[in-house]
């Protein structure tokens, strides 16, 4: 059968989503989990790889398994051989035909961002931070520009694998709770580094260094030199994929309510 799960974790010790050699990922922790639970081994697939530091409230992996357990043994017996910064939130048993990656008809994120004079503390690594404060309106009407489909070769890091930089950014949210800001993004797929690039380029407009048309000039330009420097990946979280309803996997988890 093939089963479809939703993983969460906080990125801060792990490499990245992707398995690499060194075993410090999140995929190989949870591989090697499963392979303990199973007694066998276990190849998963994601809906988006994420970088070294970033977190995880919902990425959506699946595999097949010749094995028949209920989907609540699937949760704790995983759990119990995952490091404590990885959980399996849900399991869910889904046609042949579901792919996380290419069922997926969107992928969302959020940008936790601390405006304060003093850095993080008792959520460093969990929030980005700026010390100067940040205008709203201007860096609204700097990501109006950048919504819809463009070629986005200027928030595109050198080393992406994408096949086309050419994506279609449906929305950005940006709202303010106290020193907290929330950057929340929605499109058919991103390339590597694109939200921490555009980041870079918000704050740099909300600091009024740039006009807010600066983000459209960035766009045409297509060149990654034109915009501002990659922003750090701590406050970024994978909110996870959107699927059709037909699917009837869940839309959120627990972990959403945790962020400003």
């Amino acid at each position: 059968m093939r089963l479809a799960l939703g993983i969460s974790y906080n990125g801060q010790a792990y490499q990245g989503w992707q398995s690499q050699l060194s075993g410090q990922t999140v995929q190989d922790k949870l591989e090697r989990a499963l392979c303990k639970f199973t007694v066998q081994k276990v190849s998963t697939l994601c809906a988006g790889r994420t970088d070294s530091g970033v977190h995880g409230l919902m990425q959506v992996i699946h595999f097949d398994t010749p094995l028949t357990r209920t989907t609540a043994s699937w949760v704790r017996g995983t759990n119990s051989f995952l490091p404590r910064d990885i959980a399996v939130e849900w399991a869910q048993v889904v046609p042949d035909t579901f792919h996380c990656r290419a069922s997926a008809l969107s992928r969302r994120y959020a940008y936790i961002l601390r405006e304060s004079p003093v850095r993080p503390s008792v959520d460093a690594g969990r929030v980005g931070w700026v010390f100067r404060s940040l205008d709203m309106d201007v860096m609204q009407q700097a990501a109006a520009h950048l919504i819809g489909e463009h070629d986005f070769t200027s928030f595109r890091a050198a080393a992406c694998q994408a096949l086309s930089p050419i994506k279609t950014l449906q929305r950005i949210d940006i709202s303010r709770r106290g020193a907290y800001w929330r950057f929340e993004f929605e499109a058919n797929a991103f390339l590597h580094h694109m939200i921490r690039n555009i980041m870079g380029c918000l704050i740099t407009v909300g600091q009024h260094k740039q006009p807010p048309d600066w983000a459209r000039q960035v766009l045409i330009e297509r060149d990654r030199t034109a915009a501002a420097p990659t922003f750090s990946p701590d406050g970024l979280y994978f909110l996870g994929p959107r699927y059709a309803s037909h699917w009837g996997l869940p839309d959120r988890t627990p972990a959403f309510d945790g962020l400003p």
